[in-house]
């Protein structure tokens, strides 16, 4: 039980930061139905932080991975010089390259209002990328609080220069328009300062790791150096297949949607807003993941790894589980906040989050098993399952968006997931036995669902009643909260602090 101590500690530091910050920019971005009325606005703003996760797996080439991987094995000043020095030259080429496609990109990605984003754009993944490894040799020398600083200090500064050059100057000049302050704003640079924001926060995390990048000593090992390649390749399928299963709905949804421009941008606008509300649990999943990923890698040689595996598996469903009741009992709360300080067309598809939510789940499981593959070397099969993720994303999406827009974009998210996770499993339980308890995971996730159906069968026995809605949508997640401590009562009562109040 130790390891699952150590882990729940570190999956805390990392994902306090994580949270926080991810929660910050959460609520930077749920903040755009208030800074703008229409959601079509929002569009060409949607499409460029689609297209970032694409190209940040390119920057970075499975480097963050492979460096927990070799780490076990390789003397680690020897491995982080030369993948830091890959990383900064190759860096420099994609950033010169993109730079040179500049207008290719414009015309690609539909942003010819706006084609200073793709500039702003090009400077964030830049800056981003050079704080991989900073971050990564953070994460395996376990040292999280130094993490949590960076993580949360780069953040702050990011909502910090959006809510100043959003908020706090157009107040100021409203009243005062001859304000010095004006020299420094464009009334028409608008959504632009969402990214302005971006880059200032990754520049000042940039400078809080200058510690971390001032270790780097100019030394390359070529032979070490194409032995990490082999092993990181097949990881950039899969991170480019991944980007497909996440983003790629949102990438095309105006070219797919067989309706007017104006109309393709506002249900653009809405599916992405459809989306924040889901990653409340994309967000959990990257707290564990920061944790696990070097968790799992420095496991690997115990006796009973597979059986610790098993149990993180299982706390891990039980989290989803409860975020996913929290979505989706509480989903009128989303409702009500658009309705009441927003314009109404925001409230439009909040039914198809739950949905998304229980996909990302999914997702979840899936990055939780994929540890068989990482840790028997077997990324091909990686590449070979997120290949097959994607190509039915691409076809789900082109054959389901025309005929139920969002909807459909929704349930080829799931199914992509759903599809992922299940040849994980299969294929991991031929390589890297592990023991997962899959009745007791199924169960919990079924009743997870059941519980949300029942719930929209009773509110619609009162319709209109927030009260009703959120006072039975407690009750139920407390029902589900008992159950869960009563079958988990040995397992919990075994954990530090909360283990006292259960019966063992």
């Amino acid at each position: 039980m130790s390891g699952i101590k150590k882990l729940a500690g570190q999956t805390m530091w990392y994902g306090v930061p994580t949270i926080a910050s991810r929660f910050l920019g959460y609520l930077m971005n749920m903040a755009l139905p208030f800074f703008i009325a229409m959601p079509e606005k929002t569009a060409d703003l949607v499409q460029v932080y689609t297209i970032i996760p694409f190209l940040n797996v390119l920057y970075a080439y499975g480097l963050e991975t492979a460096y927990f991987r070799f780490s076990q094995t390789h003397d680690k000043q020897k491995l982080y010089n030369t993948l830091s020095l890959s990383l900064l030259f190759s860096s420099i080429f994609f950033t010169v390259v993109l730079l040179l496609s500049k207008d290719l990109l414009v015309s690609a990605a539909d942003l010819n209002n706006h084609p200073d984003y793709v500039l702003w754009m090009i400077a964030i993944i830049a800056v981003d990328n050079l704080n991989t490894l900073p971050f990564a040799k953070l994460r395996q020398e376990n040292r999280p609080k130094r993490y949590a600083f960076a993580r949360v200090a780069g953040i702050v500064v990011n909502v910090c220069v959006v809510i100043f050059f959003m908020g706090v100057i157009p107040k100021i000049l409203e009243s005062n328009p001859a304000h010095f302050l004006g020299n420094f704003y464009s009334p028409g640079f608008g959504l632009g300062y969402y990214l302005l924001g971006n880059l200032c926060g990754s520049l000042f995390t940039l400078l809080v790791l200058s510690k971390e990048i001032k270790q780097v000593k100019i030394r390359f090992d070529f032979t070490l150096w194409k032995e990490v390649m082999r092993y990181s390749a097949p990881l950039i399928i899969v991170g480019l297949g991944g980007m497909i299963n996440d983003v790629l709905s949102r990438l095309i949804y105006r070219h797919v949607v067989d309706l007017p421009q104006n109309q393709a941008d506002h249900e653009l606008g809405i599916f992405a807003n459809i989306f924040r509300i889901a990653l409340l649990i994309t967000i959990m999943i990257q707290a564990f993941r920061m944790a696990a990923e070097p968790f799992f890698f420095n496991k690997s040689g115990d006796e009973n790894a597979q059986k610790t595996y098993a149990r993180v598996m299982k706390f891990f469903v039980i989290a989803c589980c409860f975020m996913f009741l929290f979505i989706g009992l509480f989903l009128d709360v989303f409702r009500w906040i658009f309705l009441t300080f927003a314009n109404p067309s925001w409230t439009e598809g909040l039914e198809v989050v739950p949905f998304l939510a229980l996909g990302n789940i999914f997702l979840g499981i899936y990055y939780n098993l994929s540890v068989w593959y990482k840790l028997t070397n077997k990324n091909s099969y990686g590449a070979l399952i997120t290949i097959g993720g994607a190509i039915l994303t691409i076809a789900l999406n082109i054959l389901l968006i025309p005929v139920l827009h969002y909807t459909g974009a929704a349930i080829a998210t799931f199914s992509c997931y759903l599809f992922m996770m299940i040849c994980s499993y299969l294929l991991g339980q031929k390589f890297y036995p592990v023991p997962y308890p899959v009745k007791k995971l199924t169960a919990y996730l079924v009743l997870s669902v059941g519980i949300y159906f029942l719930h929209m069968g009773l509110i619609k026995l009162v319709p209109d009643s927030l009260a009703f809605s959120l006072g039975s949508g407690f009750v139920l997640f407390v029902l589900f909260t008992w159950f869960v401590s009563r079958i988990e009562a040995k397992e919990l009562a075994r954990l530090p602090v909360v283990g006292k109040y259960f019966i063992k």
